[in-house]
């Protein structure tokens, strides 16, 4: 082939791109079909989704749901093992069992000390009364050696008495303090006891919370996607088990040109088109419109390249009617969104009968 042919087929080929490509954008910008304040937007049908998660490390002993079913918030859809929490729990309560007869060995302690204070003052009040008989016997003696009625030795005996019970009454007060001592000791460890014992409820209660979280429930109602762990497999706190799509939660996120966005407000109208179900027309309303563009536009802006920063927006679509279409709602489904700017515009006849409550 001939370096002349070789250039016209290249040039040829150019000319055949740069018609298509002028196609193309012919069929972007050529004039919509919509009324005049009524704007489009492609993108896809999304749910919120969810995860049903292992609240403890364990090994994973059933899942009940299989993928696609629908669940009710609450529902149990997966077991955990629970042998360990069972032994746990079995250990704490004797341990509970334990404390609570701490309590009754250290409240008879208490009672067993009070005797003791009671005959420690009974010690007490005795040995004051033996001094103040021994002093009255002194003062006799004392007397009656004055006046040489009684012998000095009497006397002399007399004084050893009083000092005798004076000392016996110190021994038996510092006997009534020591008990009353025993008899704090005895109280604290009464304390100890009982504090023991709310603990080892506090530490059944924490298992039982466990157990029953060991019953993975779903969170909200709706549909299982996939299962992202099997039964017999361990999984660490937090480990996911199961991933929901809340299908009352549905919205459309599509994206809308600047000169576009900045006119859509919360609450505004949308008709949404299912590519798989045209004749159908579902309600529902923006829910969000992005504050920052998605397209980071150049250093210098021309008005050509404003006009390619993309504002994403959220259509939520009513709950009720998800409620009643539930079996029907599937996510990812590819749909066109028409958002109505102006209240006052009517909505062309292809969207103003929607599917209905």
């Amino acid at each position: 082939m001939k370096a002349s042919q070789k250039t016209w087929l290249v040039r040829g080929g150019i000319a055949v791109a740069a018609i298509a490509a002028a196609f193309l954008l012919w069929q972007v910008l050529k004039p919509s079909e919509l009324p005049e304040g009524i704007v489009s937007g492609n993108g896809r049908i999304e749910a919120v989704e969810m995860d049903v998660s292992a609240k403890s490390p364990g090994r994973i002993r059933d899942i009940v749901v299989d993928e696609g079913a629908f669940v009710k918030a609450g529902q149990v859809v997966a077991h955990m093992d629970i042998d360990v929490l069972n032994a746990q729990k079995a250990e704490a309560e004797a341990q509970l069992a334990q404390t609570q007869n701490a309590i009754q060995i250290a409240e008879s302690q208490v009672a067993q000390r009070q005797s003791e204070r009671a005959a420690a003052l009974a010690a007490v009040r005795q040995r004051e009364a033996e001094l103040n008989a021994a002093r009255k016997r002194l003062a006799r003696s004392e007397t009656l050696a004055r006046e040489g009625a009684t012998a000095v030795q009497e006397r002399d005996d007399d004084q050893a008495q009083v000092e005798g019970a004076t000392a016996a009454v110190e021994a038996a007060k510092a006997q009534l303090a020591a008990v009353d001592a025993a008899i704090g000791t005895a109280r604290s460890q009464v304390i100890g006891a009982r504090t023991n014992v709310e603990a080892a409820r506090a530490t059944i209660q924490r298992i039982e919370a466990d157990i029953r979280d060991s019953d993975l429930r779903a969170p909200t109602d709706g549909r299982v996607q996939y299962r992202v762990a099997q039964p017999g497999e361990v999984v660490a706190g937090g480990g996911r088990v199961l991933n929901l799509v809340n299908l009352g939660d549905v919205y459309m996120t599509f994206f809308l040109p600047e000169t576009v966005a900045g006119r859509v407000a919360l609450g505004t109208d949308v008709r949404i088109v299912l590519d798989a179900a045209p004749d159908y027309v579902i309600p529902a309303k923006v829910s969000f419109v992005a504050d920052v563009a998605q397209f980071t536009p150049k250093t210098v802006e021309t008005e050509s390249e404003r006009q390619k920063l993309m504002f994403r927006v959220k259509a939520r679509i009513d709950r009720k009617l998800l409620e009643r279409n539930i079996t029907q709602v599937k996510t990812g489904l590819p749909a066109m969104a028409y958002v109505r700017l102006d209240r006052a515009a009517p909505w062309p006849e292809k969207l103003a009968q929607t599917v209905k409550e």
